[in-house]
């Protein structure tokens, strides 16, 4: 899809070194698990996509479309943004969804460089039942994701206690 990461992590020192240090078992064992879950909902994601005659980027697009339009703001840029993909990749695809009728662009009549794209009904039916479909599963991922999250914040909340306790004996 042409994504380039944008970089969050830190690079180097003391901060990455004490994060990397305090690492546990359970720790790589809920990140593997999230990752796991992440790629069994992508793979879900991707398979719902195409059955429903969609590329996984077709369908990966139309949502941040229809999200944006929300927001008042689906230009070209904030659709690249939300993708993390470049203007002229961004307006390519775009212009692919307008061949096919799943999209609508219309030029800003006060800044005539700024395009804003709509989804057509055509589009929106088929997101509709897509994301129907999509928050199904997260439902049903929804114990397993809670498990995961939930050890983090019991070992952030133990974390607290003991730190507390000696702050309080100090």
């Amino acid at each position: 899809m042409g994504i380039t990461p944008k970089k969050t992590a830190p690079k180097s020192g003391k901060r990455a070194a004490t994060t990397a240090s305090a690492m546990t078992d359970t720790d790589y064992r809920r990140l593997s698990d999230f990752r796991f879950s992440l790629r069994r909902f992508l793979d879900f994601s991707q398979a719902a996509a195409r059955s429903s005659g969609l590329t996984p980027q077709q369908h990966q697009i139309l949502l941040a479309i229809k999200g944006l339009m929300l927001s008042g703001d689906s230009r070209i840029g904030r659709i690249a943004e939300r993708l993390l993909l470049r203007h002229h990749s961004t307006v390519e695809r775009v212009n692919r969804l307008a061949a096919l009728k799943l999209v609508r662009k219309s030029t800003d009549p006060e800044d005539r460089r700024r395009v804003q794209v709509v989804l057509t009904a055509k589009a929106e039916k088929l997101l509709a039942a897509l994301s129907a479909t999509h928050l199904e599963e997260l439902r049903r991922l929804r114990p397993s994701l809670q498990v995961i999250l939930d050890l983090d914040d019991r070992r952030s909340r133990t974390a607290k206690r003991k730190t507390a306790r000696r702050s309080g004996k100090s």
